[in-house]
């Protein structure tokens, strides 16, 4: 196995894992304030690395400014909806309805990366995933009430925000070094998840700060958050990026297994076929019919990477 496919299998783990520490971390902590102080602890450990390894920092302002808008609507905007949402939805279920993110990107990418258009085996895939979310929508209504539709409909929102943020950081940001393009976002991310948390949820120092809060808090922080997205974004820049959008048929199959092993969280017969619509709606977008080297993680060049952009 070669270096990027570990990593590749790395991620997959820790963004399925994420979501049950998110449950479990939500027994005790709001929402809001949760998510902020995950992003709080992460971006200061990214800083702490980049200042160590020097690692170049934007000094264009329409770099930052891009910085801040796509940390803004991925960090706030959709870890605060995932955080809201998961209240009132088992981990397994906001996983896969955050998995329709290439869905959403299909779309957004056609307007802002003209190498990546769409095609009438992705709009099938766009077509198949709706179907498994209104299916999931309809039983959440029928079988667990409004709160926990709300909490669907919070997952999907948060689903569209993240893909249009990833397609910016496409189209502008692949010259920024990834740390401080994790870094700098996670800062315009989390002051207004700190800060929204302080009117609606009260100071943070009040908060039931129990053994599994805070064990959550390090895992999401320290694991899912500094780790995960320094590998994200070094496995961009080494693979095709079809190969990186495959984890997102991944991380809720992992997701799902963890709910129902650890917290015996109940799977519908329409929540299964709905997952499994999305999962297969997602599979014809990012799935090339023909992948160069199919099965392998060979490392790509910048050059590679465009060339994939338009085999897709």
């Amino acid at each position: 196995m070669n270096q990027a496919f570990i990593v590749w299998i790395i991620l997959s783990l820790i963004w399925g894992s994420t979501w049950i520490f998110i449950k479990l971390g939500l027994r005790d902590l709001p929402p809001i304030t949760f998510a902020g102080i995950r992003f709080l602890i992460a971006a200061a450990i990214l800083w702490l690395l980049i200042l160590w390894r020097r690692n170049a920092v934007p000094r264009k302002t329409g770099d930052w400014l891009m910085i801040a808008w796509t940390g803004f609507i991925a960090f706030a905007l959709n870890y605060g909806l995932i955080f809201w949402g998961e209240q009132r939805i088992t981990s397994g279920l906001a996983a896969v309805l955050q998995s329709t993110i290439p869905a959403f990107g299909l779309v957004i990418a056609h307007y802002h990366l003209p190498a990546e258009r769409v095609t009438m085996r992705r709009l099938a895939g766009a077509l198949l995933g709706i179907v498994g979310v209104a299916l999931i929508f309809y039983d959440q209504m029928k079988v667990e009430g409004s709160d926990a539709l709300w909490g669907s409909v919070a997952l999907v929102l948060s689903a569209f925000f993240v893909a249009y943020s990833n397609v910016l950081v496409k189209a502008r940001c692949q010259h920024i070094e990834p740390a401080a393009l994790a870094g700098g976002q996670m800062i315009f991310g989390l002051v207004p998840l700190l800060a929204v948390g302080a009117v609606w949820e009260g100071s943070p120092f009040s908060l039931q700060w129990t053994w599994l809060a805070l064990g959550s808090l390090g895992y999401l922080a320290l694991i899912g958050s500094a780790l995960a997205f320094l590998l994200y974004y070094w496995l961009v820049r080494k693979v095709d990026v079809t190969k990186t959008m495959l984890i997102a048929l991944v991380t809720p199959i992992i997701a799902l297994l963890i709910g129902v092993l650890t917290l015996g969280e109940k799977v519908t017969w329409r929540v299964a076929v709905g997952s499994a619509a999305i999962l297969a709606g997602i599979s014809l977008i990012v799935v090339q019919r023909r992948l160069r080297g199919a099965g392998s993680f060979t490392e790509v060049t910048d050059a590679d990477n465009r060339d994939g952009h338009k085999r897709r």
